[in-house]
């Protein structure tokens, strides 16, 4: 397997490392697509992480930009941090995690979409709240009704739970606040959450969560906000992986909810020597059929895909996946229809109509 062939459908920086999908928006036309960079690695944690930034029409022809967000000021000079990004008023800001010795929120702001202003008066969160703790990062911001509000992802350490920090603000810049909105027992932290409105009233919410084993679970649950709590509806985690991590939801240019996720993950850090082999995924929609949460490519890369690969073997009890140096993906169960995309040394598996996705190398 060509490990450094060029991918044709999955978006990769031109050179260095990256990792989790950040700031994911349509503005002014094109969606941009910020991520975790190192710009002069193509291994991570070699210097501070930066914000890389490509912008696409159609998540096909990508057009590359340089560097958005750099290490440069005395809250962010170990890292810019995974975060997210919103339009107000026809301006682009991006929320981000500054790491020092501790990590703090910071917002930078661009009229045309490249070039960005860090706020004068960053960090706009300053520290954790009790209910925190110093796993404290990865903002995600929307606005309800109004009322924009802001998730932080964290851990506390005294009851063994990761946890989501529920913030509100009128301007953007000021922020109170107001509770923990979710929570997971028997976890270190949650990160790189998602939010927004979803439904007559409803909202979305999406994160990863690290249990106490160091291993990691994505998950989607759509519900409401009530008193400050997330109350859960539907929940699931249709992505199972397993060569995925980070996702982000966002909002297309007609409102839908969007996913894009990192392939491979971290495990892979350093697999090909010299190379880093990560991208993103094509993006998902993300939609509610038949009461479960299910995933489809978005309309732009339909054309894209097949019923049947080389690497996929059907069976009368689901299929397999062979690769070349992993173990074979097993899929058990009715599989009333399948649609596969395939790039390179690349698979994203969509089964019955989305209800289970599969991200994985053919490693």
């Amino acid at each position: 397997m060509d490990y450094k062939s060029p991918l044709k459908y999955h978006y990769k920086a031109k050179g260095g490392w990256m990792n989790d999908p950040n700031g994911l928006v349509y503005f002014n036309g094109y969606y941009h697509v910020f991520y975790q960079h190192a710009p002069h690695h193509s291994v991570p944690w070699q210097e501070p992480m930066h914000w890389g930034h490509a912008r696409t029409k159609d998540f096909i022809e990508w057009e590359e930009f340089p560097v958005a967000l750099t290490p440069s000021e005395p809250y962010d000079r170990s890292g810019c941090w995974s975060g997210t990004a919103i339009v107000k008023d026809g301006r682009l800001y991006l929320f981000y995690t500054g790491i020092t010795a501790v990590s703090v929120i910071a917002v930078a702001v661009s009229d045309d979409g490249v070039n960005f202003e860090k706020y004068e008066q960053n960090p706009v969160i300053a520290t954790y709240p009790e209910e925190g703790g110093p796993d404290f990062r990865d903002p995600a911001v929307c606005c309800i009704d109004g009322v924009y509000y802001c998730i932080v992802a964290s851990g506390h350490i005294q009851t063994k739970t990761a946890r989501l920090l529920l913030y509100k603000s009128e301007n953007l810049f000021d922020w109170e606040f107001t509770s923990v909105v979710g929570e997971w027992e028997d976890s270190k932290y949650a990160e790189c959450p998602s939010i927004l409105p979803f439904g007559e009233g409803g909202v979305l919410i999406s994160c990863s969560v690290c249990r106490l084993d160091e291993t990691h679970f994505f998950q989607i649950m759509t519900g409401r906000l009530e008193n400050g709590k997330f109350v859960c509806e539907l929940s699931d985690s249709f992505d199972k992986g397993p060569d995925q991590y980070a996702g982000q939801v966002f909002a297309g240019k007609d409102g839908m909810p969007l996913l894009m996720t990192w392939i491979p993950g971290w495990k892979y850090a350093g697999f090909v020597d010299g190379y880093d082999i990560g991208c993103l995924s094509v993006p998902r929609k993300i939609f509610v059929e038949n009461g479960r949460i299910c995933g489809a490519p978005v309309d732009e890369v339909a054309h894209l895909l097949k019923r049947e690969d080389p690497a996929v073997e059907m069976n009368d009890w689901g299929f397999t996946v062979a690769r070349e140096k992993q173990p074979p993906l097993i899929h058990k169960g009715e599989v009333r229809d399948i649609a596969i995309l395939r790039d390179g040394y690349i698979l994203e598996i969509f089964v019955n109509g989305g209800e289970t996705v599969y991200s994985l190398l053919l490693c």
